[in-house]
């Protein structure tokens, strides 16, 4: 099976990276391939709202993420880490889910024509951590994530979130949220 890991924290060795690398643990585990891609690294230029998608299904922005689309379109699962700002998810993150209209339009698209066919066994996780301990900070990030899931043309598969991590170190430390981050990878394959 085929996973696509993104990772879209800015901080690098941060704690959104070091739980996504407990919950690619799981998914390896259980016999998943994983292809990691780091947004923050990226080129990703934000979404122009220019309509140009809107015939072809193709960005009109050529940047690093132009070869994420056939990544995404090949994905099994695409796993989206990222830690919460303000509620919701980091620019960098964002550019990529915005930049998802394109595949949004790639769909519609295929599907006015007979050629697109929903697969329920292609699924969506989002992956979070948050220093706050605030009952609803990640509803913003879960509802982005299902609407690009939705974009993507996958499945919203669910989540594995952890609240009240903040200093630089401290999910390395959160032994009982580590474990759970393995065995919620072994879950994502399920």
């Amino acid at each position: 099976m085929k996973i696509l890991a993104l990772l879209g924290s800015p901080r690098k060795g941060g704690n959104t990276e070091v739980l996504l690398n407990s919950v690619l643990q799981g998914v390896k585990a259980a016999g998943g391939e994983v292809e990691l891609v780091n947004l923050c690294e990226l080129n990703i230029l934000p979404c122009i709202n220019c309509g140009g998608c809107d015939e072809t299904g193709s960005c009109v922005l050529e940047d690093e993420m132009t070869p994420l689309y056939n990544k995404l379109i090949a994905a099994d699962r695409v796993i989206l880490a990222a830690p919460i700002y303000f509620y919701g998810v980091p620019a960098q993150a964002k550019a990529f889910i915005d930049r998802v209209q394109a595949l949004w339009n790639y769909k519609r698209l295929l599907q006015l024509e007979g050629d697109w066919q929903d697969d329920p066994q292609r699924k969506g996780f989002l992956v979070s951590v948050a220093a706050t301990h605030g009952k609803r900070v990640f509803e913003g990030a879960i509802l982005t994530m299902k609407y690009a899931c939705d974009g993507i043309g996958i499945a919203y598969g669910g989540e594995f979130v952890v609240r009240g991590i903040e200093g630089l170190g401290e999910m390395v430390k959160a032994d009982e949220e580590m474990e759970k981050a393995v065995a919620a990878g072994k879950g994502f394959m399920a």
